[in-house]
């Protein structure tokens, strides 16, 4: 009624800046004109109780429970969308006939929902793995606060963040979530969390160890999401299997990060579960290292015996299990670090494709995807433990620029000694180390050991260096370092690409003793993320391949 009025006397005003009068017309038009907006007013009014009591609609995303996100407008949540769907099985194993509908979405890679980034975390390309380009990550205040910790980052807008879930009222019928919806849920709480600590986060109180300083991507996003993992992280591992093939693995020879991680998963007591519900992964116990000392018969050159010995087993759990069909195998994960690591999964197409493979061969030109994949170190414990191993002098006490010692495995090695085997006194290059050297020592004694590749792309020689104070230089191509969705490589260790042997002398002079200093001293700070421990410890090497394989499982959702 005021608002009508309100526009009559405007009106008015106008007419007697006019005219200077008003008429007795006017007055009976205003009140025509007050008695038709009072009827409008009430329509409007009686419309708008009607829309505020009346139905509402709800999103129909999956994601319909609270999650805790932020709004889409600020925190750019990405949409979900399919993952390809598998051409389906081979070899014979079960699915149950969901090859059509693969029960898993990835999360889009172009967004930032994807919590391991090519871009910023890895290089899977096919240039040198320390390359400043793709390796280096800027601090993010650098960055301007973009994330750049194992996530994808779009400039495009942002989709709409999922709705929280309905209340149940009279007319909203209360719904029943799953135990794998309420599983999901927690994960994507824990992505809006790591999101907020690696765009605003501040340093996290931790009694044991706070990550901090150049060696990481992003120290906080990581403390963040290690943190989520020791609270939430559940591995379910396959009962099935007998030994000597399963559950169980070598634990004092080059493969030994095999076995010592089934064995100490097997006994855990904090992430694995008894209960396969709850679990956010599942664990295939078998050992290809054992497979191939058992069933492989030598020199045959014949694998097709273990590759019946997985498909079978894989074709036990599908048949026993929900779980493996439900996801096509997205949610489960195979760990190696024998050279035919990689090529054991080829047998089943769905794990090569979905599943998660810890490979010490983390060679990119075979098929390695460091967006789901993971790159562990590969550990020579011919005792079983580390003891002896760890420490060596300061840089001081180093008179030795280079030291490298190995027979021509590969295609690298023998580059590397035809240039600088017996050539200079500061490149102490060696075939057959004299016995009356220790090859202990020699790392402890020298500023860099180099690193090339043998046959395959890993090298223990990398974790001895980081064990002896000795600045590992990496020769390698395709080759994917441990931990490097955490890990900035490039601070505290050297890459040459293969094509530049010739000139690792120079390389390595031009280096500032500075700048080998400080390489030196943010080894000793990684050195804790390598170091094997029985029981574990936190951050250390078994919790950093649990870490890995966290990562990679927030990178899909799952449903029934």
């Amino acid at each position: 009624m005021s608002e009508g009025v309100c526009v009559s006397r405007l009106r008015i005003e106008k007419e007697r800046m006019n005219s200077n009068r008003v008429s007795s017309s006017s007055t009976c038009w205003f009140s025509s004109c007050s008695s038709s907006l009072l009827l409008v007013v009430s329509l409007i009014l009686v419309s708008g109780v009607v829309f505020t009591l009346g139905p509402k609609s709800f999103t129909s995303s999956s994601w319909a429970w609270s999650s805790g996100l932020p709004s889409s407008s600020s925190s750019g949540i990405t949409d979900i969308v399919d993952r390809p769907n598998s051409s389906g099985p081979k070899g014979g194993f079960v699915t149950k006939g969901r090859e059509r509908h693969a029960g898993f979405h990835h999360i889009r890679q172009e967004h930032q929902e994807a919590l391991t980034d090519d871009t910023f975390a890895f290089n899977f390309s096919f240039t040198p793995p320390l390359d400043k380009e793709t390796i280096e990550l800027k601090p993010p205040e650098e960055n301007k606060g973009v994330p750049t910790y194992f996530m994808n980052v779009s400039d495009g807008p942002a989709s709409p963040a999922p709705s929280p879930a309905p209340t149940p009222t009279s007319s909203t019928e209360e719904r029943v979530y799953s135990k794998l919806e309420q599983l999901e849920a927690g994960l994507v709480k824990v992505r809006a969390s790591i999101r907020e600590a690696a765009q605003w986060g501040s340093e996290l109180l931790d009694p044991e160890y706070v990550p901090r300083g150049p060696i990481y991507r992003n120290p906080r996003a990581f403390h963040r999401s290690y943190l989520e993992m020791e609270k939430q992280f559940k591995v379910y591992v396959y009962k099935e299997g007998e030994l000597p093939l399963f559950h169980n693995g070598p634990c004092k020879s080059i493969y030994s990060m095999e076995g010592n991680f089934i064995h100490e998963l097997e006994i855990d007591s904090q992430f694995r579960t008894q209960d396969p519900d709850k679990a956010h992964v599942y664990f295939l116990p078998f050992s290809v290292t054992l497979l191939v000392r058992f069933i492989y018969l030598r020199d045959s050159h014949d694998i097709s015996p273990i590759k019946r010995v997985v498909v079978d087993y894989v074709n036990v759990v599908a048949d026993k299990y929900p779980y493996w069909n439900r996801s096509l195998g997205a949610d489960h994960f195979m760990l190696s670090c024998h050279d035919w690591g990689p090529e054991t999964s080829t047998f089943i197409p769905n794990m090569q494709k979905n599943s998660i493979r810890a490979l010490c061969n983390a060679n990119t030109s075979e098929g390695f995807n460091p967006t789901k994949d993971v790159s562990f170190p590969e550990i020579h414990l011919k005792t079983g433990d580390t003891k002896g191993y760890i420490g060596g002098p300061s840089a001081s006490h180093r008179p030795i620029l280079a030291f490298f010692a190995g027979g021509l495995h590969g295609p690298i090695r023998p580059i590397l000694l035809e240039h600088w085997k017996n050539k200079d006194a500061d490149m102490q290059i060696y075939q057959n180390l004299p016995k009356t050297k220790s090859y202990y020592e020699m790392m402890k004694t020298s500023k860099y050991c180099l690193c090339p590749s043998g046959y395959e792309v890993a090298s223990p020689r990398i974790v001895e260096a980081i064990y002896s104070g000795c600045v590992p230089v990496l020769i390698s191509d395709h080759y994917v370092p441990p931990f490097s969705d955490v890990l900035n490589w490039k601070s505290f260790s050297v890459g040459v690409p293969v094509n530049r042997i010739p000139e690792l002398k120079n390389i390595l002079m031009s280096i500032s003793s500075r700048q080998y200093i400080r390489l030196q001293r943010r080894g000793f700070i990684a050195r804790r993320h390598f170091e094997v421990n029985s029981p574990p410890k936190r951050f250390d090497v078994f919790h950093m391949i649990l870490h890995s394989i966290w990562l990679r499982r927030l990178n899909v959702h799952i449903h029934d």
